[in-house]
């Protein structure tokens, strides 16, 4: 009976966040000030007063995240964790949980990564799209039409739970996509605020410029097996983790068979650490049996 510690990706920030942490823990204090000092801005700052439109920048949202989650970690004296995963972004933060990175590191390739993925967005028009109540294999059969019929890119990005798959790529072949989608039978088929085509072919450039930040970043042997969105396994291999996260920017997001995976190898409880409560929704949705808490 194994205790998964899982964490959040983008899209769970809001305004405020840290703030509580940063006034009540002199501990927490000093990882922010550390934090500012890496980023080169004060991240703090733009958490704590920022608005909304301020923490949806790319190159802001991913270091809050990743910031809180592991804010919210280090506040439980008890963890230890048998497995770890995180959804996206928050692979980072469950690489720092296991020990294979440490927290400077893991936040300068956050930093890396969102500014690089932010650049990949401008290139060209891309959004990403939620697709209600339709099998994963009728959307996957649908992207690929799309995409043979048009040129357009449009693929697969996040199996979030049954029922739930969210499918990224250009403007234009979302919105064919999601007219598609609704005419098979989707219960919705909901374009996203989201300023590009997060874990689609798009981000190819900026998977370049995270691999060669990641090839210079010393990664330790980890102390539990990180379950990795591209491979939805647990990995201990550190060249196989690395390779896994560069794959990731332009791969999906496996996170309901990541979390199968967990499930089979004795995971019977999930801890969220970090902002939000979306992952322990995600795991009752994949299996309702399992026991979920979440420190935020």
């Amino acid at each position: 009976m194994k205790h998964a510690f899982i964490f959040p990706g983008q899209g769970s920030q809001f305004p405020g966040m840290g703030k509580e942490h940063y006034d009540n823990s002199a501990f927490t204090k000093k990882l922010f000030e550390q934090a500012n000092e890496v980023l080169g801005f004060r991240i703090s700052d733009i958490m704590f007063t920022g608005t909304e439109e301020d923490l949806k920048q790319t190159k802001v949202t991913q270091p809050a995240v990743f910031l809180h989650s592991i804010m919210a970690y280090k506040s439980i004296e008890s963890a230890s964790p048998d497995m770890v995963a995180g959804h996206s972004l928050g692979e980072f933060s469950a690489l720092v949980a296991n020990g294979t990175l440490s927290f400077d590191d893991a936040l300068t390739l956050v930093s890396i990564r969102a500014q690089a993925m932010q650049k990949a967005c401008e290139v060209l028009p891309s959004t990403m799209a939620a697709v209600l109540n339709l099998a994963d294999e009728k959307v996957e059969a649908i992207c690929a039409e799309v995409q043979q019929e048009t040129g357009e890119v449009v693929v697969p990005a996040n199996y979030n739970c049954p029922g739930q798959l969210v499918i990224s790529g250009s403007v234009k072949g979302i919105e064919i996509a999601c007219e598609r989608m609704k005419a098979a039978g989707a219960k919705r088929a909901l374009v996203l605020p989201v300023g590009g085509a997060f874990h689609s072919p798009l981000m190819l450039p900026a998977k370049e410029e995270l691999a060669a930040a990641i090839e210079s970043t010393k990664f330790h042997a980890p102390t539990c097996a990180v379950y990795q969105n591209v491979v939805a396994k647990g990995v201990m291999d550190r060249e196989e983790i690395k390779q896994n996260l560069i794959d990731q920017l332009t791969g999906a997001v496996r996170w309901t068979q990541c979390v199968q995976a967990m499930i089979a190898d004795g995971a019977y409880k999930f801890t969220e650490a970090g902002p939000g409560k979306v992952l322990q929704g995600l795991v009752l949705k994949i299996n309702k049996d399992m026991q979920v808490d979440g420190v935020n």
